[in-house]
């Protein structure tokens, strides 16, 4: 993924990938964990079929080498079905300094749907994402327009929601700033990036965007997310053919 690999110390790419059926296990008491990180906070979960520590750890937003760490998982960041996890939620980056995404934002700068398309395009390529699933994941979602801000508090072109943001800035090594069009595309599409490793099918790494990565694992593609996924891939075939998105 673009200037940040993958492979770094912080993010195995190939561990928990087994479940063994088992009794209960309940977690090491919290002081015999290392000390983590202030921006923290600790979740409780019970270990289901099919779980794994990578997948757990993108569906809560946190480090996978962090959560095999905290609950002595061991090297094979091996889980049990009805082990009692303690999940280390990524809550902001390390040197947040409290301020609001955005606090910059001068409403009186909107970019136009060129500007939104040229700035995504770009960044797409940058990280190797596909640049036609990103513009049509933005057309979608806000029609290249960054003034849009959704009933759950999802902001920009990308709609990407606050909490997503501070989850994508450990990828992108920065502070994302949403009302900004450089940030806000960064973050759609490392969430976009993220999603590709953590999904079997380009149909479900576009679900995940809208409907979530946890809630497609467990639920797989409700009714809805699958007409928004038709929608997306027809917008992208549409742009491919140098046609217009709509």
């Amino acid at each position: 993924m673009g200037t940040r690999r993958r492979t770094s110390t912080l993010i195995p790419t190939a561990v928990g990938l087994g479940v063994a059926v088992a009794l209960v296990a309940v977690a090491p008491a919290a002081a015999e964990h290392e000390q983590l990180p202030g921006n923290r906070d600790l979740t409780t979960y019970i270990v289901e079929p099919g779980d794994t520590a990578s997948g757990l750890s993108v569906r809560f937003h946190a480090w996978t080498a962090e959560l095999i760490s905290h609950n002595h998982l061991g090297p094979a960041g091996t889980l049990r079905v009805g082990q009692r996890l303690e999940i280390p939620v990524v809550t902001s980056r390390a040197d947040d300094s409290g301020g609001e995404p955005g606090h910059d934002h001068d409403p009186t700068a909107e970019p136009g749907r060129e500007r939104v398309r040229t700035v995504i395009t770009r960044i797409a390529k940058h990280r190797g994402v596909d640049p036609q699933l990103a513009l049509a994941v933005s057309w979608q979602e806000a029609g290249w327009q960054m003034h849009h801000v959704s009933s759950a508090g999802a902001v920009g072109a990308m709609q990407v929601l606050p909490s997503t943001a501070r989850w994508m800035e450990s990828y992108a090594d920065r502070d994302l700033r949403l009302h900004s069009l450089r940030d806000n595309a960064t973050a759609g599409v490392l969430l976009l990036d993220v999603l590709r490793d953590h999904t079997r099918s380009r149909r479900h790494q576009v679900g995940a965007y809208y409907q979530g990565i946890g809630a497609v694992q467990r639920h797989g593609l409700y009714d809805e997310t699958v007409r928004y996924v038709d929608n997306v891939l027809a917008i992208k075939k549409r742009l491919e053919r140098g046609d217009p998105p709509a």
